[in-house]
């Protein structure tokens, strides 16, 4: 079984190999990333370490941001985006404290996310407001699947950035046919080959299941795509632009969110 401490030598030799490549690139938008994961990488593997209190205040953390940004693609205002972000850290700490109510804190949280305009009177936005607030509870409350997950998580993590940059730079090399109008730039080559780099992660990392199969080879290719419509409607590149060379918080997560959730759902 995959422990923390076994992925320690695994997250530090990617990171050196990493490094070693980008610096061989010469592409500065390369090495601003490379330095992000630097940082980035070891607060999250020590969130891990901590076990389920640590993942817990990291998924909270991580999900108030993705709020965040997700309200302001969406264009939800300050109490949308309040009580959704009050909902989906309601929904990461009964994963640690409750995890047999979690069902029933996402159906308060609904009810919460539809109090909001119906009390308001918002006739003319109230639907869209609901919309989109019961969205982000399905989209972002994935977060709270990474406190059962354990160290699976951060497992899953790791496979779908690696098949997110392999990707990236297969599809530009190979070319081929558009994955889909949602996101042209994206080819069916670079995902294929990135669904095998992230299987080949999986089992590098001695967690190599068909469940984290289909997670990693199917659930983080739709989660690029999910957030590609949703930048698409609120016609924006990025999610945000506080993240060096990468945009925003939900730009880097939207393929672990999905992930996690047909991870759920399969076990």
């Amino acid at each position: 079984m995959i422990t923390v401490a076994g992925l320690v030598p695994c997250l530090g030799g990617a990171l050196a190999i990493g490094g070693l490549a980008v610096a061989a690139t010469r592409r500065r938008e390369l090495m601003v990333r490379w330095c992000v994961w630097m940082l980035g990488v070891p607060l999250v593997t020590a969130a891990f370490w901590l076990g389920p209190p640590g993942i817990a205040a990291l998924a909270a953390v991580v999900g108030v941001v993705a709020v965040a940004e997700f309200g302001g693609l969406l264009r939800l205002g300050p109490v949308d985006r309040t009580v959704l972000g009050a909902a989906v850290t309601a929904l990461v700490l009964t994963a640690w404290l409750a995890p047999g109510e979690v069902l029933r804190v996402a159906a308060v949280g609904a009810l919460a996310i539809a109090g909001a305009p119906l009390l308001a009177g918002d006739a003319e936005h109230g639907l869209r407001r609901l919309g989109a607030g019961l969205f982000g509870l399905v989209w972002l409350g994935a977060l709270a699947g990474l406190v059962p997950a354990g160290p699976l998580g951060l497992v899953l993590f790791v496979a779908v950035s690696i098949a997110d940059i392999v990707a990236y730079a297969a599809g530009r090399r190979l070319g081929g046919p558009r994955l889909s109008p949602l996101s042209p730039a994206k080819r069916w080559s670079g995902t294929l080959a990135g669904a095998a780099a992230g299987l080949c992660a999986l089992a590098v990392l001695s967690s190599l299941t068909w469940q984290t199969a289909v997670a990693v080879a199917v659930g983080g290719p739709l989660g690029d795509l999910l957030e590609s419509m949703v930048k698409r409607g609120a016609r924006v590149k990025d999610a945000g632009r506080w993240l060096a060379g990468s945009g925003g918080l939900l730009d880097r997560i939207d393929s672990l969110l999905v992930a996690l959730a047909v991870l759920l759902v399969l076990s």
